[in-house]
């Protein structure tokens, strides 16, 4: 009985870190999306960064078919920057039916630029070394 107490412990100790560092687990979702993170690498111009946040498609780009094939779209981050998400589809699933004006959520990697950023490793990483991505569009994930 005292190890199974252990193990409900060390499970709800586990959720909790995993929640709290925005990891993504099988069948959660966040309760809430926010934007600290990625504004504040963007007013730091820091790269490597790992965001969570949402936006508002501004504008749907051709995909990008040299190398790995990405989606690519433009977001407008509220009270923040118009984001670059580079999404692989080659390793994860497009989002079809993605049009100016739909909403998106997103966990992925920031890289900075001057003209607002760049969201990539919006997907599950098949050699385990990088932290999985995800994209959230229309109740559905995408990674």
């Amino acid at each position: 009985m005292k190890k199974f107490a252990y193990l409900i412990i060390a499970l709800v100790l586990a959720y909790g870190f995993a929640k709290e560092q925005g990891i993504s687990l099988p069948g959660s979702t966040p309760a809430t999306t926010s934007n600290a993170a990625l504004l504040q690498a963007y007013s730091r111009q820091q790269s490597d960064v790992q965001v969570m946040g949402e936006g508002v498609v501004v504008k749907v780009l051709r995909d990008d078919l040299k190398g790995s094939r990405h989606q690519k779209f433009i977001l407008k981050i509220a009270n923040g920057p118009s984001i670059l998400i580079a999404h692989n589809i080659d390793l994860a699933p497009r989002i079809r039916g993605l049009r100016a004006g739909d909403r998106v959520e997103f966990y992925g990697e920031y890289e900075w630029t001057d003209k607002g950023g760049v969201v990539h490793w919006t997907h599950r990483d098949p050699g385990r070394r990088h932290v999985d991505g995800w994209l959230k569009h229309d109740g559905q994930t995408f990674h």
